[in-house]
């Protein structure tokens, strides 16, 4: 009995100890603020980090001149050394091509300067608007369809809001409030916080939905601050998160998507169709697997929209076509995403 009850003591000790170093860790981790306002800005700096010989220096500042680099340390540190094809290095690696202007591939893609209203509100499609709350990143994505966008003339302050808060609630008829950028999450929750709150206070508003790459890239950016005006908001919380390749999920990325179902969040998942990073039927079907391992389930495969800079991402549509439909000998239905496309003028996502 007394070697049982040793036992016992010993065991909860262990894991006391175990649970404080745990939180000592935590404590030593720099805030995300910290790690968004540290993050990799000079490819240089970037090709040095991962061993790249000079060879990839001048395409990577010849991109970086028309698109600025912009890597935080947790995500690059999931990239493979010396490894110039790691599907994740692609996605950010400035490229000498970039500076290639084929027909077709324009500056705004989804024409969306037709559709703004009102100062940072962009409203394409029925029942739901898009605002633009915050006009950073905290990774700038190559393939990024707004990678020209002008954000300095989109980014109000909390009395310009105002406007596009009138225009919601002057339009009963919209139903969802869709919070993207830049990134929003890129935002003080302070800020979030007030914006969810005044949209709270619009009655015929049933969802928030939130698309944001930094839980992927910043995983501690799913901290108590976020998880409280998140799990307060009477709202439908709806998250889309960014992810290509299974590669990106690692053990923080599963731990944060975790703390943001606890509070209610419904998560989904859209990934671009890429050149040399998933354009392979094996490849889209572990990151599909792995998605759903972490909670998250695939909503949309997006073709490339054809952006200035990012033409050398595009896989054809019948090849995309090709592939989903291998695709659906690898998956249950519920793991299949959507393969679209977003074409200028349509009322919504036009399956391919």
């Amino acid at each position: 009995m007394i070697t049982r009850r040793r036992a016992f003591l010993q065991e909860n000790i262990m894991i006391v100890a175990s649970d404080r170093l745990e939180q000592a860790s935590e404590v030593s981790r720099p805030s995300w603020q910290h790690q968004l306002s540290h993050a990799i800005r000079d490819p240089r700096v970037l090709c040095q980090y991962l061993g790249l010989d000079d060879t990839w220096l001048e395409g990577a500042r010849t991109g970086h001149a028309l698109f600025e680099v912009r890597v935080p340390e947790a995500y690059f540190k999931r990239m493979a050394h010396n490894a110039p094809d790691d599907p994740l290095l692609r996605q950010v690696l400035p490229l000498g091509d970039e500076i290639l202007a084929p027909a077709g591939y324009v500056a705004d893609p989804l024409e969306e300067a037709d559709h703004r209203p009102v100062r940072g509100l962009i409203h394409k499609y029925a029942g739901r608007v898009l605002l633009i709350a915050s006009p950073t990143c905290a990774v700038n994505c190559r393939y990024c369809f707004r990678r020209h966008f002008p954000y300095s003339e989109n980014s109000p302050s909390r009395a310009q809001w105002q406007e596009a808060l009138d225009y919601l609630r002057d339009d009963p008829g919209i139903h969802e409030a869709i919070l993207s950028g830049g990134d929003p999450l890129a935002a003080s929750d302070r800020q979030l916080a007030w914006l969810a709150g005044e949209l709270e206070r619009i009655p015929h508003l049933k969802r928030l939905r939130i698309h944001t790459r930094l839980p992927v890239v910043i995983p501690d950016r799913v901290d108590s601050d976020l998880l409280a005006w998140l799990g307060n908001t009477r709202l439908q919380k709806v998250m889309v998160l960014h992810i290509n390749h299974a590669n990106e999920i690692d053990q923080a990325v599963v731990d944060a998507c975790a703390r943001l179902k606890a509070v209610g969040v419904t998560l989904l998942n859209q990934s671009v169709l890429l050149r040399g990073v998933n354009d392979d039927v094996t490849t889209l079907a572990v990151l599909s697997e792995r998605l759903f391992e972490a909670g998250v389930l695939p909503y949309y495969l997006h073709v490339l929209d054809p952006v200035q800079g990012a033409a050398h991402f595009d896989v054809p549509d019948e090849e995309a076509r090709t592939l989903v439909t291998r695709l659906r000998d690898h998956l249950p239905g519920f793991l299949m995403p959507r393969l679209v496309r977003e074409i200028p003028g349509e009322a919504s996502k036009t399956p391919l």
